[in-house]
């Protein structure tokens, strides 16, 4: 169906003379169902909405082609300018300078936002061009695009395309933060260079940034090795759910406004405080303490792998850190993984809750709540049987998936249905008959 059909359908859809319609007829026909006719046109609406945003991943990828055009136009006309290159400014510097300053105020945009664009425009069109096809077609959006590009930017030249390759087709199924995450673990098996001579120099760059915000507010940013910073923001998230579950029975040191504040609110204020007083009054922190999952390839222990370890809800890396984390003592979960592992996959329908060992190891596999986009860490979801247990599921591995609690609910109460398919893929179907797919993270 055309676009311009299916939008003129979708402005028709469900006026009030059809819903007074679909009632007459559902009371008639029993075999009408109201829900269903509704679920359809709701479904026809997503659509539509589907192609107008294919139409802005177009638009964006013409935007691309003609900032580069500028580009090229820029560099070319200074470069045979009679101008001198006073103070540095060589012809190519002055074209950058031109293009980014007149972009910034066409646009109304800071000039780091346009020499970002032009960057991101050359590098879609000259270097991923599979990527660029797909913001053409409408398959990836402007944002999917750049995550990519922020990926490949720093990779050698002979290694962009196989890393375009096999990070496009997540792209069309994955949201932005999670096709993030995917790209950095995909970066490195093309990259060259071992990630913990990478990490090293990295490291270097590590600060502390503030962004000054309108009514009174701020941004206190930390660039850090991800391992401390996934340390530091699973013991505020610890914290802050402690205080969540307990928020209803005693207010804490006397103030009934505890009980009022939201998850968000709980995570910035337990922040601020370790930050600020370096713990938390009442020593409600007591006992909480950072936690890290890190996976380490048994091979490389021995010496002959150099594949990288993983950081749960982060991604390979560097295997010093990794070590340091796994020697210490109770405050990281030490992971192994080798080709047999012994780990209990399956009790059947012997019990319901799932022992220990499937638990972790369906954590550190799912990662995240598995239903599409979906960010929350898995250690903070519900295990779920994807076929209920009281309807014959099995408590195993393939039965079993994360799910947060909202989307536990949303599986539940609504006409969401979910289905899971070899490698523990989930299929869901959304009430208007849209399907998607998830997969695990590792």
């Amino acid at each position: 169906m055309k676009f311009t059909e299916r939008a003129e359908r979708a402005v028709a859809i469900m006026s009030p003379a059809d819903l007074a319609n679909f009632a007459d007829v559902s009371s008639t026909r029993p075999e009408v169902s109201l829900y269903a006719a509704m679920s359809r046109s709701l479904g026809d609406m997503v659509e539509v909405i589907v192609e107008i945003d294919r139409a802005i991943a177009t638009a964006h990828a013409t935007r691309a082609l003609m900032v580069d055009q500028a580009r090229q136009w820029s560099e070319a006309t200074e470069a045979v300018s009679e101008r001198r290159a006073d103070a540095g400014w060589s012809p190519a510097v002055r074209a950058q300078r031109i293009l980014a300053s007149s972009l910034a105020c066409a646009l109304r945009v800071p000039e780091r936002t346009a020499e970002r664009l032009v960057a991101d425009s050359e590098l879609l069109v000259h270097k991923l061009p599979g990527t660029q096809q797909a913001l053409t077609e409408g398959r990836v959006s402007w944002r999917h695009a750049t995550t990519i590009a922020d990926q490949a930017r720093t990779l050698p030249v002979e290694c962009r395309a196989a890393f375009e390759a096999a990070v496009l087709p997540h792209a069309e199924r994955l949201t932005v933060s999670l096709l993030n995450k995917k790209a950095r673990r995909l970066r490195e098996l093309v990259h060259p260079e071992p990630v913990d001579i990478r990490h090293q120099r990295a490291a270097e760059d590590r600060e502390v940034a503030l962004q000054l915000c309108a009514d009174g507010m701020a941004w206190l940013s930390l660039f850090l090795p991800a391992a401390q910073a996934q340390a530091a923001y699973n013991r505020i998230v610890d914290i802050a759910d402690h205080e969540s579950r307990n928020a209803g029975r005693v207010p804490f040191d006397g103030d009934c406004t505890q009980r009022s504040l939201t998850l968000a609110q709980r995570r910035a204020d337990i922040a601020a405080e370790l930050l600020t007083a370096a713990t938390l009054a009442s020593g409600r922190d007591n006992g909480i303490r950072a936690t890290v999952a890190i996976t380490v390839p048994v091979l490389r222990l021995l010496g002959v792998s150099d594949k990288p370890a993983t950081l749960e809800g982060y991604g390979p890396i560097d295997i010093e850190t990794a070590l340091s984390l796994a020697g210490t003592a109770k405050s990281f979960i030490r992971i192994l993984t080798n080709p047999e592992t012994g780990t209990v996959l399956s009790v059947g329908r012997d019990r319901y809750a799932a022992p220990t060992d499937l638990r972790t190891f369906l954590r550190v596999v799912d990662e995240t709540c598995r239903f599409m986009g979906c960010n929350r860490a898995a250690r903070l979801c519900d295990l779920d049987h994807t076929l209920d247990w009281v309807h014959g599921g099995q408590t195993a591995h393939d039965n079993l998936a994360h799910l947060c609690p909202s989307h536990h609910h949303l599986k539940h109460q609504t006409g969401w249905l979910v289905q899971q398919k070899p490698g523990r893929v989930l299929e869901w179907t959304s009430p208007g008959g849209q399907i998607y797919v998830t997969h695990p993270a590792a």
